[in-house]
């Protein structure tokens, strides 16, 4: 299992926004994609990649290409609410750029609250074949999205972390399943 790398991202291959758009009204997604806009062009190859996966992601400005992000609005938070609520977890994607976002603490503490089913997506800047992170402050108390094969079918698939020892992998995690504690390989 391996952290996600703007590296390797930046390899998936990605079709035009349009052409894997759809409309988020009545649908459910897997995932709701907390980001900063200034990792766009990352976070389409994100999304597809976790879609490749046979995972559902939401992207604000994918899949509601109206919605103006650069302004705080009552409406705006309204359309947000209840796209999250449309959503089993919320992946909050760090790079550096993350901590410039206005939306995403928002976005982190409303589904907190509403569901619990948060975990930190960390970018890093090259492949590390490693599957430990280690946040500050309080992203800290979530757990971590790595990628990796499953046991069962040997395919690429997400995995949440607790640590490099205590994870379960993601289908089970979105259905409530506990972190497992595992024996170091």
């Amino acid at each position: 299992m391996a952290l996600f790398s703007k590296a390797e991202l930046l390899r998936v291959q990605v079709f035009e926004t349009g052409a894997f758009k759809k409309s988020a009204e009545g649908q459910t997604f897997d995932i709701f994609l907390a980001h900063s806009y200034d990792d766009g062009n990352l976070i389409k190859q994100l999304k597809q990649a976790v879609e490749g996966m046979g995972y559902s992601a939401y992207v604000d400005w994918i899949n509601d290409q109206e919605l103006d992000r650069s302004k705080v609005t009552k409406e705006n938070a309204a359309l947000l609410r209840k796209r999250l609520q449309q959503c089993k977890c919320l992946f909050f994607v760090t790079s550096v750029n993350s901590p410039k976002s206005i939306w995403m603490p928002w976005e982190l503490g409303y589904f907190d609250a509403f569901k619990n089913r948060v975990a930190i997506l960390p970018l890093t800047e090259q492949p590390t074949g490693s599957d430990s992170y280690v946040e500050q402050e309080y992203l800290g108390l979530y757990p971590y999205v790595t990628k990796g094969r499953s046991d069962k079918d040997n395919k690429d698939t997400l995995w949440i972390h607790e640590t490099a020892s205590k994870y379960v992998i993601f289908r089970q995690w979105i259905e409530g399943k506990e972190l497992v504690e595992h024996p170091v390989r």
